[in-house]
C-alpha cells in the first residue's frame, strides 16, 4: 500500500509554491531559491506532523517551528496562510509598509510564527532554549528547527548543536535544507561543510539524510521520536526546487522577477495541481 498522505501533501506543496510566487509577483524580487526548496518540507510539517491550531496560534502545547533561515519567510507565510492563520490576500503585502509579513519571520507581527529570525545562526540557540523550556515543563510538544546549509558556516550553529546534544534535548528536531547553494555560490566552493550527517552524528545527534522530494521519507524521518538524543535531518534538496527554470538559474538565492515570469511559473504549478486533483477524484 502506498503512502496515504502522498497526494494531499503534494497538492499542499504545490499550493505553497503558488503562494510563494504570488508574493514575489507582487514584490518583484526576493529570496526565491531557498523559499522554494523547503516547500515540500513545510507541507509535511504543517500538513501531516505538527500539532497546531490556526484558531488558537498561541496554545501552550502546540508544536513550534523556528525558521532560522529567516529569509525563507515567504514559504512559511504561504504555509500559514493556506492553513488559515490569516487571509490569503495578505500574502501580496509581503515586505510592504505596514505589512504583517516582513522580509524575515517576526513572531510579533505574523500569526503562527513562533520565533523572530533572520540573522543566520541565531535561530539555533533560540530553538534550543524553547525546546529545553518545554521539556522542563513536561510538555509533549516538539520544536522543529529549520536551517540552511550555508547557515552552517556560522559558529553559533555548532555551539547550539553541542548544547542541544549535551542537554539531551530530544524534543527538538533539527532540519537542514541542504540545497547545495548559499548567497555567493555552491557551499562546497564557499566553505565546505564536509559530510553534514556525519558531523551532526559526531555532535551527538540521531542523524539521517533523506530526499527533500520524498514525502513519505520526510514524514517518517520527521515524525519519529528518538530516546535520549535530539534528531537531525539533512534534506537533499535543490535550490529553487519545483520550478525547473529557477532550479537551472545559477544566481537564484535572491532574484528579480517579472510579472510575465511569475505568471508562467504559477500557471505551470497550477497545471500540476489540477492534474493531481483530477487524478485523485
Amino acid at each position: 500500500m502506498g503512502f496515504e498522505k502522498q497526494v494531499e501533501l503534494q497538492k499542499y506543496a504545490l499550493q505553497i509554491r503558488i503562494c510563494i510566487m504570488e508574493q514575489f509577483d507582487a514584490r518583484g524580487f526576493g529570496h526565491i531559491g531557498g523559499s522554494l526548496s523547503i516547500a515540500d518540507t513545510l507541507a509535511v510539517l504543517y500538513g501531516a506532523v505538527m500539532n497546531i491550531d490556526p484558531k488558537n496560534p498561541m496554545k501552550p502545547d502546540r508544536d513550534k517551528l523556528v525558521c532560522s533561515k529567516g529569509h525563507a519567510g515567504p514559504a512559511v507565510y504561504a504555509a500559514l496562510a493556506l492553513k488559515g492563520y490569516f487571509p490569503l490576500e495578505v500574502l501580496k503585502t509581503l515586505n510592504q509598509p505596514g505589512t504583517i509579513l516582513p522580509s524575515h519571520c517576526d513572531r510579533n507581527k505574523t500569526p503562527g510564527v513562533d520565533m523572530t529570525t533572520g540573522s543566520l545562526g541565531q535561530g539555533t540557540s533560540l530553538a534550543a532554549g524553547m525546546a529545553l523550556g518545554d521539556m522542563k515543563k513536561g510538555r509533549e510538544n516538539r520544536v522543529f528547527l529549520l536551517t540552511g546549509d550555508g547557515e552552517l558556516n556560522e559558529g553559533q550553529v555548532w555551539e547550539a548543536a553541542m548544547f542541544i546534544a549535551a542537554k539531551k534535548i530530544n524534543n527538538l528536531v533539527w532540519i537542514v535544507d541542504n540545497n547545495k547553494k548559499q548567497l555567493d555560490g555552491y557551499i562546497n566552493d564557499v566553505l565546505d561543510p564536509f559530510n553534514i550527517e556525519t558531523k551532526f552524528a559526531a555532535f551527538g545527534f540521531d542523524a539521517c539524510t533523506v530526499s527533500g522530494k520524498d514525502f513519505e521519507a520526510m514524514y517518517n524521518a520527521i515524525s519519529r521520536r528518538s530516546v535520549g538524543k535530539p534528531i537531525a535531518i539533512i534534506l537533499d534538496t535543490i535550490k529553487g526546487q519545483g520550478i525547473k527554470e529557477i532550479e537551472n538559474t545559477m544566481d537564484n538565492h535572491s532574484m528579480h522577477v517579472s510579472h510575465e515570469q511569475c505568471s508562467r511559473w504559477i500557471s505551470q504549478l497550477q497545471t500540476e495541481y489540477d492534474a493531481l486533483a483530477k487524478g485523485n477524484k
